[in-house]
């Protein structure tokens, strides 16, 4: 059974048994590294009827950092990059949604890394609703934005031999969510 927009209208918890905050960074100029954060909570207030009056917040913890070798996690935890033992905590707070279709929206907020916050667009899509077995309703999104990680002060970095960069500026955030209204 699903549930028309208008009747989403609630309020949502991110299920994170269920849900991916992800990443993707340049490494040594011709290869991706991938890489997820474990540890986040999450809360929506959708209004399907007027998707302008919806909001979010994520709190991602920055030591859940996970990109499946443990040498390069302890990097990016230390100070060269994400200093989680300063700043352990990484936040997106929704300053504004806008519906760009009847399943395309753009969620405009601030997202703080390391101290520093700045206003990002993420454009997300809405992937459906289904009632779980639990008889909760949950709603699927799905969205990513490219950000330069040098805007928030994630700067190190190490020549290369050949010319270029170990670690490229450009980090595309990921976000594939399953969220619980809540009764």
């Amino acid at each position: 059974m699903t549930v028309s927009l208008p009747d989403l209208t609630g309020d949502y918890v991110l299920d994170p048994a269920h849900s991916r905050i992800g990443f993707v960074a340049r490494h040594a100029m011709v290869t991706k590294v991938r890489g997820a954060f474990h540890q986040f909570e999450g809360t929506a207030h959708l209004d399907g009827a007027d998707p302008s009056r919806s909001t979010g917040q994520v709190v991602i913890k920055a030591e859940s950092i996970d990109t499946g070798v443990e040498q390069r996690d302890q990097h990016l935890r230390a100070n060269d990059f994400l200093d989680a033992p300063t700043f352990p905590e990484i936040t997106f707070r929704s300053t504004s949604v806008a519906a760009k279709s009847d399943t395309e929206f753009r969620v405009t907020g601030d997202l703080t890394i390391k101290d520093t916050t700045r206003s990002i667009d993420i454009d997300f899509e809405y992937t459906g609703n289904a009632v779980d077995p639990y008889g909760n309703l949950r709603v699927g999104l799905e969205g990513s934005v490219t950000i330069s990680r040098k805007d928030y002060g994630v700067t190190w970095n190490a020549a290369l031999e050949g010319g270029g960069v170990l670690v490229g500026d450009k980090v595309v955030l990921e976000f594939d969510i399953s969220a619980i209204k809540q009764k």
